[in-house]
């Protein structure tokens, strides 16, 4: 076996575990050459602490990446060179994704990792979304990976009035990368390159690139194809990332420290929770709890049993501890409302800021219907409807469509006075995300 790889099963790349070698004395107390062989002695001092090296070297994030890299890397190619001067004369874009990427970078190549496949691949998500899970582009792609609504569906990843599973970095990145190998192994006989072209622009653009070049005698690889200008730029950018990333300072890029060792962990939260008290179970501030779970469209986990949360690694112990010992009137349960004269669904789903199609859902509805005294389940969505909770102030997120008038209607309050309290004019834009504040109304 060639020393390499043997190196590389003693540090335990792929498993994350590390052999640590004995000392030198350690090692002539067993047995092992001692003074009178000096040149086996150097020869075992040499090797031992070229696996020390490796070993600390390995306890970087970038290291471990590098380590995995499987595509071909010709730089010289003047579609890579390009790119290469890009990243080169613009180094603090590249450091900015970098930093997008602390959280998530170490658990997307161990997924690559597992799946063998080149680790080139966990830098898609710069030239996707920059490392941003809440990215999305105006035709329609969202998330760390910028799935379509379609293929997102076709993948599994579920959008709900809860949940938007294309933001899930989770679920989003088993799809992308179950989308990757179905198009390798489908269309291209494995080849990465040609699917990461179809992943980008589609397998029937790609396919028929590739007949236009085939009927002309032209080769029918990635490189000969005349596709879209994105995706004539989409494995050379990547291809280019990776040449940064194996030799930074080359390029004057700054690459933040991240440790090779678990950032973040994914629990079950048991049922439904509120974000709030999640945060306060891992021991972690609510942004950073929203940070590392952007799929949840409201202020609470989905309301079943597998509902899961991604929380940091190091809180991983504390949250399970103190989901034990969370008090039943903790967990987010589904209210009832008792219809009175004059209710309309479409005014009870207002009033308690959820669609009528999940009100409707939820009961088993099919029309609009109702009858005085019958109950209605109301799913809860982790926050008040109004600040009767007697609160003096609290946030809210705005959610697309929203605007002021619509945001005081549903907490009963004046537009007047939700514009003072957030230095706002009433006629402002509102943008999907941003926090109001609110307070306690005077009558």
């Amino acid at each position: 076996m060639h020393v390499r790889s043997i190196c590389r099963q003693a540090l335990g790349l792929a498993g994350g575990l590390f052999l640590i070698p004995l000392s030198l004395p350690a090692l002539a107390a067993s047995g092992s050459p001692t003074g009178d062989d000096t040149a086996a002695s150097a020869h075992h001092s040499t090797f031992w602490q070229a696996l020390e090296l490796q070993s600390a070297a390995q306890a970087d994030a970038w290291t471990r990446l590098k380590s995995g890299f499987g595509l071909p890397h010709d730089i010289e190619n003047p579609r890579v060179q390009e790119w290469l001067d890009y990243f080169s004369a613009n180094p603090e874009y590249v450091s900015a994704m970098a930093q997008n990427a602390r959280p998530w970078l170490r658990w997307v190549t161990r997924q690559i990792e597992a799946r063998d496949m080149p680790t080139e691949l966990a830098l898609l998500p710069f030239i996707e979304s920059a490392y941003d899970p809440t990215a999305a582009h105006p035709g329609g792609a969202s998330g760390l990976w910028q799935f379509m609504p379609g293929t997102g569906e076709a993948m599994g990843l579920n959008d709900t009035w809860w949940y938007d599973g294309r933001r899930d970095v989770v679920a989003s990145t088993a799809a992308a990368l179950d989308y990757l190998q179905t198009l390798a192994d489908q269309w291209y006989e494995g080849n990465l390159e040609l699917a990461l072209a179809a992943y980008n622009a589609g397998a029937g653009t790609v396919n028929h690139a590739r007949e236009r070049a085939a009927a002309q005698g032209k080769p029918i690889d990635y490189w000969h194809l005349s596709l879209p200008n994105q995706t004539m730029d989409y494995v050379p950018k990547l291809l280019a990332l990776a040449a940064v990333v194996s030799d930074p300072q080359r390029y004057a890029v700054t690459l933040p420290d991240i440790p090779d060792r678990p950032a973040i962990a994914q629990v079950k939260a048991k049922g439904q929770l509120a974000l709030t008290d999640a945060a306060q179970l891992a021991g972690v501030s609510e942004a950073r709890l929203r940070d590392l779970n952007p799929a949840f469209r409201r202020e609470a986990t989905r309301p079943d049993q597998n509902a899961k949360l991604v929380i940091p690694a190091d809180s991983r112990k504390r949250f399970l501890a103190k989901l034990d010992t969370l008090p039943a009137e903790k967990r987010q349960a589904k209210a009832h409302y008792v219809v009175k004269r004059g209710d309309t669904l479409s005014g009870i789903a207002a009033r308690h800021d959820i669609p009528i199609s999940v009100l409707r859902q939820q009961n088993s509805l099919s029309g609009d219907s109702l009858r005085i005294g019958q109950s209605l389940v109301v799913p809860s969505t982790g926050q008040s409807p109004s600040l009767a909770s007697g609160d003096a102030t609290r946030e809210v997120r705005v959610k697309p469509g929203d605007s002021l008038s619509r945001i005081a209607a549903r907490h009963d309050v004046s537009v007047g006075d939700l514009a003072r309290w957030n230095q706002l004019d009433q006629s402002d834009y509102l943008q999907p995300g941003q926090r109001l504040t609110l307070r306690q109304a005077s009558r």
